[in-house]
C-alpha cells in the first residue's frame, strides 16, 4: 500500500481495499489491489475453497473512486471532506476473484449534477478477465465542526 492511498481517503486496513494508484487523468482513475490469502473474511466466506466477497470487490471500486474525488478536490473550494456512497446501480459480477488474485480498477467520471458525481466502474485481472462493472454517485460532503463542551 502506498502513502498516496491513505493520504487521500480516510479508509485504513483492515477496511482499505486499494494498494495504490497506477494512473490518473482529469476523466479517470486506476489503481491496483492484490487480495491477500491471510485477510480474515477468507476464513468464512466459503471456508476450503475461499472467494473474495462481492461486496469488498464493490467497496475497492467505490475506493478508487473517492481517490479520483480526491485527487480532483485537491487545490479546489471542495476543502477538506469525505467521499459518501450515495448511489449503486447496475452491479454486473462476471467471475469471481480468489486469495492472491492482483486485479486493475478503474473509474470514469459520467457527469457531474447537483453536487454529486456520477461515476462507472470496471475491475479486471491483470491479464484482462473481467471481473465487475458498476454504476455508482459519490458526494463530497464536509463534516459538521466539532462542537466545544458547553461550559459549567
Amino acid at each position: 500500500m502506498t502513502s498516496d492511498v491513505t493520504s487521500l481517503i480516510p479508509h485504513r486496513p483492515p477496511f482499505l481495499f486499494v494498494d495504490s494508484i497506477v494512473s490518473d487523468s482529469p476523466e479517470s482513475l486506476v489503481a491496483r489491489r492484490t487480495w491477500r490469502a491471510d485477510e480474515t473474511f477468507y476464513e468464512g466466506h466459503y471456508p476450503g475453497a475461499p472467494i473474495t466477497p462481492g461486496v469488498l470487490l464493490c467497496e475497492a471500486v467505490f475506493q478508487t473512486g473517492a481517490l479520483y474525488l480526491a485527487r480532483r478536490a485537491a487545490g479546489s473550494n471542495l476543502g477538506a471532506g469525505v467521499p459518501l456512497l450515495a448511489k449503486i446501480s447496475d452491479v454486473r459480477f462476471r467471475n469471481p476473484v480468489y486469495p492472491g488474485d492482483t486485479v486493475l480498477i478503474e473509474v470514469k467520471k459520467k457527469e457531474e449534477m447537483g453536487g454529486f458525481s456520477l461515476m462507472s466502474g470496471a475491475m479486471k485481472k491483470e491479464d484482462g478477465t473481467r471481473i465487475l462493472t458498476v454504476e455508482f454517485a459519490v458526494a463530497w460532503k464536509v463534516p459538521p465542526a466539532a462542537t466545544k463542551p458547553a461550559a459549567s
